[in-house]
């Protein structure tokens, strides 16, 4: 029998972390499943456009070069152009649905004691689309500003930014009641929830920079760095027509996709955090499961 992993209680740093691992060792089958017969689709768009992303890098070496004619520079052009727009529409489609359906899964799971009921989940992933898409652009531009007028502000609106979704979703709010909410929200509970983002993604970065690694080591061999053959005149864009690079580096974002549920969980737990501090959901849930179970 799978452990129930009861989001609505206070948790420390570590415990959120092993908390995370834990449910997705126990829910990685039914979770991704679900995952994919939402996302996949845009997700198949994503890492198409991609691949023609990086083989159209490839194609501009001949610009670098001087040894193109006008259309093949203008067909690169237009080929990588079009890649990128795939690429852009292809990564909010997925970045929405993926984040939605986590969301909705956790709350099916909440609700029903660790039982999913997936045509429902489906059903809201659908309900909410276009307010997750309006939320992402308000949690964008927000996060944007805050940056461009200086970088303290930025960082603060990380934190209210990081549990917008999951005022959202939880407590079934609109877009702007969710966006106004999560400033109150974290107040008093910032600094543990800045530090729980900041290590966790520390910790995503250095996974993520492993699965860079097999990519980058290819780079450098077929320059010649590590044979001691480097020809300083070559064009280093020459290697992202090599069918070996774009594989490597499509596997790494398919891995990197994955990583990105940990962030997203964690984001979930930190929300659970608060509100139990300053609501005590569970503990009165709990309360009265005792006091039904002894009636």
């Amino acid at each position: 029998m799978k452990q129930f992993i009861q989001f609505k209680k206070q948790r420390e740093l570590g415990e959120m972390i092993s908390d995370v691992f834990a449910f997705l060792r126990n829910e990685y089958k039914p979770f991704f499943t679900l995952i994919l017969q939402i996302t996949l689709p845009y997700l198949i768009l994503f890492f198409v456009g991609l691949g023609f992303m990086l083989y159209s890098f490839g194609d501009l070496t001949s610009v670098l070069e001087g040894a193109s004619t006008f259309d093949t520079e203008e067909m690169g052009f237009l080929t990588l152009g079009i890649s990128i727009l795939v690429l852009v529409i292809a990564g909010i489609m997925v970045y929405a649905l993926a984040y939605s359906a986590t969301l909705h899964y956790v709350k099916s799971y909440t609700e029903n004691n660790g039982t999913i009921n997936t045509s429902q989940v489906k059903t809201e992933v659908k309900n909410t689309f276009w307010s997750f898409i309006g939320l992402s652009i308000l949690k964008g531009l927000a996060l944007f500003v805050g940056f461009m007028l200086c970088f303290l502000p930025g960082i603060y609106l990380v934190v209210p930014m990081a549990v917008v979704f999951c005022i959202m979703i939880f407590e079934n709010k609109s877009v702007m009641d969710a966006f106004s909410d999560s400033f109150k929200f974290v107040k008093d509970e910032w600094w543990m929830s800045f530090l729980t983002l900041f290590v966790v993604t520390l910790l995503i970065g250095v996974i993520g920079f492993v699965l860079n690694l097999p990519a980058t080591i290819y780079t450098y061999i077929k320059m010649g760095i590590f044979s001691g053959e480097f020809n300083p005149e070559a064009n280093p864009l020459a290697v992202y027509k090599d069918p070996i690079y774009i594989i490597l580096n499509l596997v790494s974002y398919a891995f990197k996709f994955f990583l990105n549920f940990i962030t997203i969980i964690v984001t979930i737990f930190i929300y659970y955090n608060i509100n139990e501090k300053k609501n005590h959901t569970g503990t009165f849930e709990q309360i009265d499961s005792l006091g039904n179970t002894q009636q």
